[in-house]
């Protein structure tokens, strides 16, 4: 008997009176001990099919056919059956950690709460558990993090977390949604090390959902291949990739980013730069809220980047990079001189600033959250012009027309929402809002990360013909060293709030000086660096 058995499932959603199916008669199963991987693009049905394994999907859905976990028939269970399961023999990791921890709650007690629940534990001992289980995935300085809450933890600490408290139980089977997304490279391959160690030790099965098949390769003994629904392809993974049948695996196996930016023009000037920039948080206790020390976020980062050119931020989550270019955007404070566009900009006040604005902008990493649920594509696009103006003898739709096809968005489609648009879409609407002021500086933040690998490359090549067009400085931040490589023109490798490596990007990828940036190269390009991180 399987571990887990789908047999002929099918998932319908019911909206506006009409059925729109999701998932069309697939069948899967997964055996003691064995990892399978679902892959596919975004809407290919993935994870509405893990959702349907312990009825976690929203009343709106209609659900056929035979889901069995070790005989028992999770379709139509109880709701006393279904708690006995959940969290216990099939835990979940979802693919973004800030909406699925209670902002409300800290770390200790969302992790609490699970073991409390599940395996009766009190006191000292849940503690105790709940530091075994974030030191296991890599947390640092573990015990300062429980009174922490979520939005106190980098991107990359929150889904760490996440999936601490998925393996909190022993659960038989983990299902595991995107779990390695928002990670950097090196605790990427931590975390599949671990995950592979735990499935060996303990006896675990893996359900895995991704759309990254250099982690299919590393980590499935299986593959399924879905595409709008259905399953298109399975097989052994090392069969499927060697040997792909279907047109859309090819496609799949054959999306990569490739290629190195254009170079920058000889004379090309100067836009922004910084010289031993610190940006140091204050520590405050006591009733009179004293500064007892500092975080130290960044210490001394220096660099420049001219029009046409990209500097690509890498590291670890919490290195500071973040931090580096919302303090050039002077976003929030810092010390240390600020040139943009050659004036020092250090220490102008909002209103100084905002003349400014125009010509800095930003995309951030998730989309989703970055557009407002309650406007639309033309609103969210043209939201910069209503503060800045238009410009002379333009209307506002016109302007929203042009650079939605230029970023390869239909017109026609600005009425819609951005729950109406895919992953991608919504990041090339992120992409329009910014670029529709022309600016000449724009800091893009893990723009790619959450993305399939076919977005990502239809992206890169967006971000590489605008850049072209209008000769924009990008400061590109990602864990995603592939696409750093053939973006960037230099690199800034950091750790821990400093810079330990810059200059020219083929000397950081071809020869790094530092065992830091190696450690990073081997986990980015060989996905076996997980030892070679020096701690």
């Amino acid at each position: 008997m399987s571990l887990l058995t789908v047999n002929n499932l099918s998932v319908s959603f019911r909206q506006d009176g009409q059925s729109h199916p999701a998932v069309r008669g697939i069948s899967f199963h997964v055996e003691q001990g064995e990892t399978v991987a679902l892959v596919g693009e975004s809407g290919s049905g993935k994870s509405v099919s893990a959702l349907s394994t312990v009825s976690l999907l929203p009343d709106s859905a209609e659900v056929t056919g035979s889901i069995t976990y070790e005989g028992r028939e999770m379709i139509g269970a109880s709701k006393s059956d279904l708690r006995d399961v959940r969290g216990n023999d099939i835990s979940f990791i979802f693919q973004e950690p800030m909406t699925s921890l209670n902002p409300l709650h800290t770390i200790e007690k969302q992790m609490a709460e699970s073991i409390q629940l599940h395996q009766g534990l009190t006191g000292d001992a849940v503690r105790t558990r709940i530091l075994e289980l974030l030191d296991k995935v890599g947390i640092r300085d573990a015990e300062t993090r429980l009174a922490h809450y979520p939005h106190q933890l980098s991107g990359g600490q929150r889904q760490r977390v996440m999936i601490a408290m998925a393996l909190a139980n022993g659960p038989e089977l983990l299902i595991a949604d995107e779990p390695t997304t928002a990670l950097d490279v090196t605790i990427q391959a931590q975390i599949l090390d671990l995950l592979a160690d735990l499935k060996d030790s303990e006896g675990m099965s893996l359900l895995f959902i991704t759309h990254d098949l250099g982690i299919v390769r590393k980590i499935a003994d299986r593959v399924c291949v879905m595409k709008d629904g259905e399953i298109v392809e399975t097989g052994p993974t090392a069969e499927v990739f060697e040997n792909p049948q279907h047109d859309y695996t090819k496609m799949l196996l054959g999306a990569e980013t490739h290629g190195r930016p254009d170079p920058v023009p000889a004379d090309a000037p100067e836009i922004a730069s910084a010289k031993d920039l610190r940006i140091w948080f204050p520590i405050q206790r006591g009733l009179m809220r004293r500064t007892v020390g500092h975080i130290k976020a960044v210490n001394a980062a220096t660099f420049n980047v001219r029009a046409g050119e990209t500097i690509g931020i890498v590291g670890e989550s919490g290195s500071g990079k973040t931090t580096l270019a919302l303090a050039v955007m002077r976003l929030i404070s810092s010390d240390g001189p600020i040139v943009f566009m050659g004036d020092g900009i250090q220490g102008l006040k909002s209103r100084q600033l905002q003349p400014l604005r125009r010509d800095m902008q930003i995309v951030f990493q998730d989309p989703y959250g970055s557009l407002s649920p309650r406007m639309t594509a033309e609103e969210i696009i043209a939201e910069g012009l209503s503060v800045h103006g238009l410009e002379p003898g333009r209307n506002r739709r016109e302007m929203v027309s042009e650079i939605m096809d230029e970023v390869g968005l239909d017109p026609e489609t600005m009425h819609r929402y951005p729950h109406e648009f895919s992953g991608g879409q919504r990041q090339r609407i992120a992409i329009a809002r910014a670029m529709i002021l022309r600016p000449k500086l724009v800091v893009l933040d893990e723009p790619t990360s959450a993305l399939d690998m076919t977005v990502q490359v239809q992206i890169v090549e967006l971000l590489r013909s605008l850049q072209r067009k209008h000769g924009l400085a990008y400061l590109f931040i990602s864990h995603d060293l592939r696409v750093v490589r053939a973006l960037s023109h230099k690199v800034l490798v950091m750790r821990a709030g400093d810079v330990v490596e810059s200059g020219d990007a083929d000397q950081i990828f071809d020869a790094p000086a530092t065992d830091y940036t190696r450690a990073l190269m081997a986990a980015a390009f060989d996905m076996k660096a997980s030892d070679a991180v020096s701690q």
